[in-house]
């Protein structure tokens, strides 16, 4: 299994069937004129699959991924698609019950075997004991690791711990594309993990991978 990263929370999993998670877009004038950085390069990749966990610019560019894929737009439930059931669990972008940044949809599917999870931009203090027994089992977990409007440092460390997953991807985190997150760094002091830092912004990884997973930025 391949996973590519794009930049933020976007990636591309390549194996017998492509799913392709949160692809971004222009951010627009008013986040510029906010000071906002996001120099990531467009995305251009085509999936089977499309999955969109909430509907922000940084996330929701459905048209960057070509492919005619089946798309799942940040919908809480129980769907048939290519790849077999997907779960989409609902959650809050923010710690205030969403009244903040409105909702986040955390996806979980399997694709040839592994169990993934995305999670998003989950701004909840902690997973709750329902969100937790509908996500299950884990093997490769996709986790916002830069604070702000998500989670990082310790708290996503308790998130990760509570999931319990063999191999873990940080993602939505500051980089010297992106200006408005956090770094990784409080997120890797507070998980306790092995991290390997690949030499680019793609790795595979099978039923042998375990720890954390550090990508290049694209």
């Amino acid at each position: 299994m391949r996973i590519r990263w794009y930049g933020q929370s976007a990636f591309l999993l390549s194996g017998t069937e492509r799913v392709f998670i949160d692809p971004f877009g222009d951010l627009g004038e008013s986040a510029r004129a906010r000071g906002m950085e996001f120099g990531y390069p467009p995305i251009d990749a085509q999936a089977d699959v499309l999955l969109v966990t909430h509907e922000h610019a940084d996330h929701n560019a459905v048209d960057a991924v070509t492919g005619e894929p089946a798309v799942f737009r940040a919908t809480p439930g129980r769907f048939a698609s290519p790849i077999g059931e997907i779960v989409g669990v609902a959650s809050e972008h923010d710690d205030l019950a969403g009244t903040a940044r409105g909702a986040n949809t955390i996806f979980r599917f399997t694709l040839d075997g592994l169990r993934f999870c995305h999670l998003g931009d989950f701004g909840q203090a902690a997973l709750r004991p329902e969100q937790r027994a509908a996500i299950g089992a884990v093997d490769v977990l996709f986790v916002p690791a830069g604070g702000g409007p998500t989670i990082g440092g310790e708290p996503a460390a308790a998130v990760v711990r509570a999931i319990g997953p063999r191999v873990v991807v940080p993602m939505h985190y500051r980089t010297e594309r992106v200006n408005f997150l956090d770094p990784p760094d409080a997120f890797l002091a507070a998980i306790g993990l092995p991290v390997a830092k690949a030499g680019s912004s793609e790795v595979e990884v099978d039923a042998e991978t375990e720890g954390v997973v550090l990508l290049a930025t694209p």
